[in-house]
């Protein structure tokens, strides 16, 4: 069986880099499935079977993480001792804030005014910022291994995929 003490990355026999090629975790969590899936197990004993649900259920939650840019980034982060969503650490360039701003008053008067020209370029704004912070976060992770100003890079990124799911709700309530 399966090793519990080993981390995601590990698990699934892939490099410790937020940059992981996505078809080879599909790959390796497809042939870990089919060794401790539960179905496997259903005549096994009843510690087998208990065994084979843990397993399972681990398999399940790392593919899950991993699979997901900003639970594999936060993952990494806090694999090297970071908690980059700790609530007491809010700090935000001024810069950053001033944008927050700008954009939430942009989303704001879309709505208001159910002007869906001007979601659309809130939203291709946001997106192509969204991009900039991936590929700086990916940066910062797998080439400079400058885990701090990764965490903080990825409290942006959380903030444009919530500011991302607003505009989603906003198409929503307009349409």
């Amino acid at each position: 069986m399966l090793d519990f003490s080993r981390n995601h990355f590990e698990l699934f026999a892939l490099p410790m880099l937020f940059g992981i090629d996505a078809e080879q975790l599909d790959q390796a969590y497809r042939n870990i499935q089919t060794e401790i899936h539960p179905d496997k197990f259903a005549h096994a004993g009843e510690a087998e079977q208990r065994l084979s649900m843990q397993w399972s259920t681990r398999v399940n939650e790392a593919y899950q993480t991993l699979r997901k840019p900003f639970e594999r980034a936060r993952y990494l982060l806090q694999l090297h001792g970071i908690d980059a969503m700790d609530a007491k650490n809010t700090v935000m360039p001024a810069d950053f804030l001033m944008r927050q701003m700008e954009w939430r008053e942009a989303l704001l008067e879309a709505r208001e005014g159910r002007d869906i020209k001007a979601l659309q370029g809130l939203e291709k704004d946001l997106q192509a910022h969204a991009r900039q912070l991936q590929d700086q976060l990916a940066s910062l992770l797998d080439a400079q291994r400058d885990y701090i100003e990764a965490g903080n890079v990825l409290r942006k990124v959380r903030f444009m995929d919530k500011l991302l799911d607003e505009i989603d709700a906003t198409y929503e309530a307009i349409e």
